[in-house]
């Protein structure tokens, strides 16, 4: 794995504006839905963070990649529900995910208009509260005056760890900058940690789904 890594630092150090759109389009498309809860744009971005204390990225444009994908994933998603009303949630392809569908329904009738907020941190369903918001009529002004900050705190959450974490392996550990361990360690991690909780994720979903099943009377 570390033999593909070096290579792939050096083509980012290289071309670091491919890394800005990768980071874009990571953004806007864990937005949209569905596509959102396959597209691993948590992940993509938590472990591109980690070339910043290198050089090959910069801090400021990460951030800013970061926050206007989401921006606009999230206002495009708006803007469909808003315009459809309920019947996009009764439209291909939202009709192949119910459970979706029903989750993210359930959670902003729960939190109102603070499930804009926090649905920004909670994948899967991330990808399907700003169209819900839509459809649900929840007004721009009030979508937009939550949606905003939530993704200007949620962007250097995403960021900002594994900028500390490869500057400190390098700052108390002893690591260098030219080696690469640093960035190798938490880009691993956060390949691991993804793939674990994925995992984790489609077990429970799995389980769920054939206790209800099992639940439902025989025809």
């Amino acid at each position: 794995m570390t033999s593909f890594l070096d290579p792939f630092i050096a083509f980012v150090s290289a071309h670091a504006w491919l890394a800005y759109l990768t980071l874009f389009l990571a953004a806007l498309l864990e937005a949209v839905p569905v596509v959102g809860s396959v597209v691993p744009g948590s992940t993509i971005i938590l472990a591109l963070s980690a070339l910043v204390p290198g050089g090959e990225l910069k801090l400021q444009w990460v951030l800013l990649a970061a926050v206007v994908g989401a921006v606009l994933g999230d206002g495009s998603a708006y803007w469909i529900g808003h315009r459809q009303q309920r019947e996009i949630l009764n439209t291909w392809p939202l009709t192949n995910y119910p459970r979706l569908v029903e989750e993210s329904e359930s959670f902003f009738h729960r939190f109102g208009t603070w499930a804009v907020f926090f649905a920004r941190f909670v994948p899967p369903i991330r990808a399907f509260v700003p169209v819900t918001a839509g459809a649900l009529g929840m007004a721009p002004a009030k979508f937009y005056a939550i949606n905003i900050p939530a993704i200007l705190v949620w962007a250097p959450a995403h960021v900002l760890p594994g900028v500390l974490a490869v500057s400190a392996l390098h700052e108390y550990a002893g690591l260098h900058h030219h080696g690469h361990v640093g960035k190798h360690i938490w880009i691993l991690t956060v390949i691991a940690v993804a793939i674990v909780l994925g995992a984790a994720v489609w077990l429970v979903r799995r389980r769920n789904s054939g206790g209800v099943a099992a639940a439902k009377p025989p025809v």
